[in-house]
């Protein structure tokens, strides 16, 4: 097999087309920048960076003005240096959280003007809670003709760089979703299989790829396959999997894996997505290595759909059992595994001050709305399989498993009073785990842990299962932020994927992303 042949591939059509290198399809424009997923979001975030300070700095120029007796100048910027630096990193820390670095979320205008509004009145809210709690009230009237003399600076400075931040934002992000999406910026894409796992990682790249990638056509070598269309709606198939069903345009598929050095110039391709499961054979590997000469990115499916979902596609695992195995993840490391422990002390020792204080309201309103004990403990799997006690407070009728049979809690189950509902969309039926956590038992951040009556049942049903216990437990997780509870053995299934995830790429700041999710998350009743 040699990269110069000229096969000849079906495409659809009724006569078949001779390809060569000499006959491209796709016309080379003036201009063209495929970028990349890592890319698009170091685009996106510099250009947060350099417009929020800019937001800092007018803030500072209208401060300076509507004092009339500061001088607005490099030496007064340099002294309030401090109000730029961590307003703009407190705005970038809430736009995180609120997803403005998925390209899912960014390629979408409503999705991006929500939350940038949302990441606005958050950053306002937090401001106005500490300037109340770690200062004096100041004075309701002060003589003065005019009004804004009667406001502090002080308050009146980050109001004006959300003012301004928040504009600068909405144009930025609406001009990159106007730009970025456009095709001289996509990645022409070409899919290697035509099976399931590809159909599946196509929808994921029309669905999460935010715009980055266009899929120009499949690659298979099965002659039944070629020269037909493949529909990018994954249907449901008897595993349970983790796309939904979506509209798309269908793709065809050019040829076979000897076509690809031809076809990769007929369309212009510059990523290459392997999805097949089988081991590649040295064909198809000498092949790639033709592609890999003509300077095509050459990405495996699992890694791909990792990127772009934060999920371990392990249905779709084949003979590389090893991508969903995370044999070197963070927590291996010392240094990591004494930082985690440190934050986990400090966060436990912080949540029982503060359930002390709530807890003669919480234990009340939890008997007198249904009699019996307010905390109960649940046996729960843990790291190494070892079996603990889970502390939580009721919130459920008393003698909810009658029989002792675990039960699977549904979406609306009659068994959670109506307390319980509240405890639950706050969590704080969760919080007495903080003593879990003072144990070692568990951590602020992990899988969330199962019964072992479950554990034992989906351990024979869903491959890889057992890794969630390579780990500590987590009072939040990223399966949790991301998904929410399980209900049943398909939402398991996902959760899997998602704690493996969490499992080999896992570090202090994706911890503090979930724990500020989770902190949002309860703060508008997104719990159970």
């Amino acid at each position: 097999m040699k990269a110069s042949s000229s096969p000849s591939i079906s495409t659809g059509d009724p006569m078949t087309q001779t390809l060569s290198e000499s006959q491209p399809l796709h016309a080379a424009r003036p201009f063209s920048l495929p970028l990349r997923f890592p890319e698009r979001r170091w685009i996106l975030f510099l250009g947060d960076v350099l417009l929020l300070l800019c937001a800092g700095v007018a803030a500072l120029a209208t401060w300076a003005a509507l004092s009339r007796d500061v001088a607005f100048n490099a030496e007064f910027v340099t002294r309030n240096a401090v109000w730029l630096v961590g307003l703009s990193a407190a705005w970038l820390v809430l736009w995180a959280v609120n997803g403005g670095y998925d390209l899912g979320v960014a390629a979408q205008v409503r999705a991006v003007n929500r939350r940038l509004l949302l990441t606005a009145f958050s950053l306002g809210l937090i401001y106005l809670v500490l300037f109340f709690l770690l200062s004096s009230p100041p004075a309701l009237f002060q003589p003065s003709l005019s009004a804004l003399s009667s406001i502090p600076l002080l308050r009146l400075l980050p109001m004006l760089f959300i003012v301004f931040a928040l504009v600068a934002e909405l144009a930025w992000r609406n001009l990159c979703l106007r730009v970025l999406t456009a095709e001289r910026f996509q990645r022409r894409t070409m899919v290697v299989g035509a099976g399931w796992a590809g159909r599946t990682i196509a929808q994921i790249l029309h669905e999460y790829g935010g715009g980055a990638y266009e899929i120009v056509g499949f690659v298979d070598d099965d002659p039944a396959k070629q020269g037909g269309s493949v529909s990018l709606e994954v249907e449901r198939q008897s595993k349970p999997i983790t796309s939904a069903p979506g509209d798309s345009s269908p793709a065809c598929v050019l040829g076979d894996c000897q076509a690809l050095p031809a076809l990769i110039a007929r369309h212009g391709v510059c990523t290459l997505v392997l999805a097949i499961t089988h081991e590649v054979d040295g064909a198809l590997l000498q092949m790639l290595l033709d592609c890999l000469e003509l300077g095509v990115e050459i990405v495996p499916m699992p890694e791909l759909y990792e990127q772009l979902t934060g999920r371990v596609p392990i249905e779709h695992m084949g003979g590389n059992w090893y991508v969903a195995m995370p044999i070197q993840h963070p927590a291996t490391g010392s240094l990591y595994r004494i930082m985690k422990r440190l934050m986990d002390i400090v966060l436990a020792s912080l949540g029982l001050v503060c359930l002390g204080l709530a807890l003669p309201i919480i234990a009340a309103a939890i008997y007198l709305d249904s009699p019996g004990p307010i905390l109960y403990t649940q046996e729960r799997v843990g790291k190494g399989g070892r079996i603990f006690r889970a502390y939580k407070f009721r919130s459920m009728v008393a003698d909810a498993e009658k029989g002792g049979q675990a039960l699977w809690a549904a979406k609306h189950d009659p068994r959670v009073t109506r307390v319980g509902r509240i405890l639950r969309k706050t969590h704080v039926d969760e919080f007495p785990q903080f003593l879990n956590i003072l144990k070692g038992e568990m951590s602020a951040v992990g899988p969330r842990p199962e019964r072992p009556e479950f554990v034992e049942e989906l351990v024979n049903v869903i491959p890889f299962y057992r890794v969630r216990h390579a780990v500590k437990p987590g009072m939040a997780g990223w399966g949790l932020v991301k998904q929410g509870y399980g209900a049943s053995k398909e939402d398991a299934f996902v959760k899997l994927q998602y704690d493996l995830y969490y499992i080999k790429h896992q570090s202090l700041w994706l911890d503090t992303l979930i724990l500020l999710r989770t902190v949002a998350d309860t703060l508008t009743l997104g719990g159970r």
